[in-house]
């Protein structure tokens, strides 16, 4: 099978390649490879061919290409985790995939790592070859500086020590093939950058919040990420298996006879009932929403649009660690979340808005228009299944933020009697129907900023 090429705009109007091959109605698999391989370069290798097409067999399968390399835009200022996860972002919508499996390789293990735990109601299933979570493990800052130094300085001589680093056994000619395809698809100075990234990152808080069931593959003899690293990473997700395999390339097509079983045996497992509808006892549920966020991107643009989508999940994640929320899924324009009290709900929105109002007041609007967010809560005893929750205390409560005005906290009563006593202070904004609600409800304001 031919690899269809194919490319979409990511949020800050970068251009990201990716590769499709297959046909079949399965579950889709996305992978992301690693930031020093280029697609076409890996489909010039026949064992990469053969790995491919044993992979597609059922099933589509979508490959990103890093920004900054190969067919990707190469000049680009920007490669944060947020970056390339807006690259995955823009992949999936150009797609229209909702559902999926997901994989990453080496750096690509990352995104993938952190796209899972922030969206667990999209990832099926997470299969991950030669991962890390923590970019200090791997590398001190003094080999980190050493690396860049010697990218910027030297980039000739530091192609040819990449390709011993993912290919320490050689071949000697796969190792001169795999420099010069350094030196056509990336720069210098973006490979620094890249250097840069992975020395940063770290991801390891998120580990825990994976849900999708995983599966870490790991050579033995590998240079680049030791053994060591995949194995404790498994012991921190969830629901994780490890599998180690004789060699030390980076790489995992070579011997693609063994790899390719393996990987359809795991993306192919049929998974166990699920189970039952269950009752969460009394909970309170938050929503936020983006004030006229529709209309924002029209008049701004999408990626300019999107750093105040940034801003926003930025802001109300950070609330919810800090007032013992649970994310429950991004809707969006915004997040939902639930709070074992409606007093801690109340404190996270509070919170939120104060940040929301920091954010406008005292940093630059690069965008040209200001962050505004409606929130609404209501409590009840929702419906858990598949680490969602619905039911009627979960609609009223999203009509309740419908309800909500820029910059307001607005709840239903159940919330209000649950905090008496707590040191809020309300509002009686009066009795509404919501929309799919016959009988009218009441509202109240919390008034956030007297408190």
């Amino acid at each position: 099978m031919e690899p269809q090429y194919r490319f979409c705009t990511s949020a800050d109007g970068t251009r990201i390649a990716f590769s499709i091959v297959g046909d079949h109605p399965g579950t889709p698999f996305v992978h992301i490879i690693g930031w020093a391989v280029a697609l076409e370069w890996l489909y010039e290798r026949p064992h990469f061919r053969s790995y491919d097409n044993g992979l597609a067999q059922g099933r589509r399968v979508i490959r990103l290409e890093w920004r900054g390399l190969g067919a990707s835009q190469r000049d680009v200022a920007d490669v944060s985790l947020e970056a390339h996860l807006a690259d995955l972002t823009a992949v999936l919508g150009e797609l229209r995939l909702e559902r999926f499996d997901l994989g990453g390789m080496c750096d690509g293990a990352v995104v993938a790592l952190a796209y899972a735990a922030r969206h667990p109601e999209r990832v099926r299933r997470l299969l991950l070859w030669g991962p890390y979570a923590c970019g200090a493990e791997l590398v001190s800052p003094g080999m980190t500086r050493g690396w860049i130094e010697l990218i910027r300085g030297n980039w000739s001589l530091a192609r040819r020590a990449i390709a011993d680093v993912v290919f320490p056994s050689g071949p000697v000619d796969v190792q001169r093939e795999y420099a010069k395809m350094l030196r056509e698809n990336v720069s210098p100075e973006v490979a620094a950058k890249y250097v840069e990234f992975r020395a940063s990152v770290d991801i390891r808080p998120l580990l825990p919040q994976v849900k999708a069931p995983t599966l870490i593959m790991h050579r033995r003899g590998e240079r680049d990420i030791p053994l060591g690293v995949g194995r404790a990473m498994a012991g921190l997700i969830p629901d994780a298996r490890f599998v180690m395999l004789e060699g030390d390339s980076d790489l995992f097509f070579d011997d693609w006879e063994k790899v390719v079983p393996l990987m359809r045996e795991f993306l192919d497992e049929r998974p166990a009932e699920p189970p039952a509808a269950t009752a969460t006892g009394l909970v309170t549920i938050l929503f936020t929403d983006i004030e006229s966020s529709t209309a924002l991107t029209q008049r701004l643009g999408d990626a300019k649009a999107q750093e105040l989508v940034r801003a926003h999940n930025a802001i109300v994640r950070e609330a919810l660690r800090a007032h013992g929320g649970s994310e429950i899924k991004h809707t969006g324009d915004g997040i939902m979340a639930s709070f074992p009290t409606a007093s801690g709900a109340l404190e996270c929105a509070v919170a939120i808005q104060r940040a929301v109002e920091g954010h406008n007041v005292g940093a630059p609007r690069p965008v040209g228009a200001p962050l505004q967010v409606h929130i609404g809560l209501n409590a009840g005893e929702p419906i858990a299944e598949e680490a969602d929750l619905f039911g009627t205390a979960v609609q009223l409560a999203r009509r309740i933020c419908d309800h909500a005005e820029a910059g307001q906290v607005l709840v239903s009563n159940v919330v209000r009697e649950l905090a008496a006593g707590k040191g809020f202070l309300f509002s009686d904004r009066g009795e509404v129907v919501a929309k799919g609600f016959d009988e009218a409800v009441r509202l109240y304001e919390v008034r956030w900023r007297e408190l």
